[in-house]
């Protein structure tokens, strides 16, 4: 152990955050709701989660590729597509969904009931995608193609045009 270790004193008041259900920033874009639980400020911006509640026949965002995160998806309820590539998996309730950097991606709910997610971003980068594309749908600008990828362009993330 080294002398630093030692000596070093417990933190009398560790900064722990606690989300109540009700609590949370709140995004909503078009039929998604997504609730911020950790928006990295608790993580030293190394984790954001949020849960993601899809209505029924809600298609995602176009397959796309991040240069500099994971992305996880849980599926705490319903039934969710992912496209990974030209491969479909049908993720139901206790699914998780590891998407490294680089691998083109999407998600969609197709069936006639909600589906909720939990997701993670490492690091919490992604995050702020969410709130620029709600600050275009709030200040009534169309959510063109290019928006989103403009929006996406800052967040190391590309679309996956080789797929389209």
């Amino acid at each position: 152990m080294t002398e630093e270790a030692k000596t070093s004193e417990p933190q009398a008041d560790p900064a722990v955050s606690v989300v109540g259900p009700r609590d949370g920033e709140t995004i909503v874009l078009g039929t998604t709701r997504m609730r911020v639980l950790e928006d990295g400020s608790h993580t030293g911006h190394r984790l954001a989660i949020a849960e993601s509640v899809l209505a029924p026949h809600t298609q995602g965002p176009p397959q796309h590729r991040h240069g500099q995160h994971d992305e996880g998806f849980y599926v705490l309820s319903g039934s969710v597509r992912f496209t990974v590539g030209d491969e479909d998996y049908d993720a139901t309730a206790g699914t998780l969904v590891m998407v490294p950097p680089g691998t083109p991606h999407t998600f969609a709910n197709l069936t006639d009931q909600p589906a909720v997610m939990l997701s993670t971003f490492t690091p919490d980068l992604y995050l702020q995608y969410f709130r620029d594309l709600q600050e275009v749908l709030a200040g009534g600008r169309p959510m063109t193609p290019q928006a989103n990828i403009d929006a996406m362009s800052r967040y190391a993330t590309q679309p996956a045009t080789d797929l389209a």
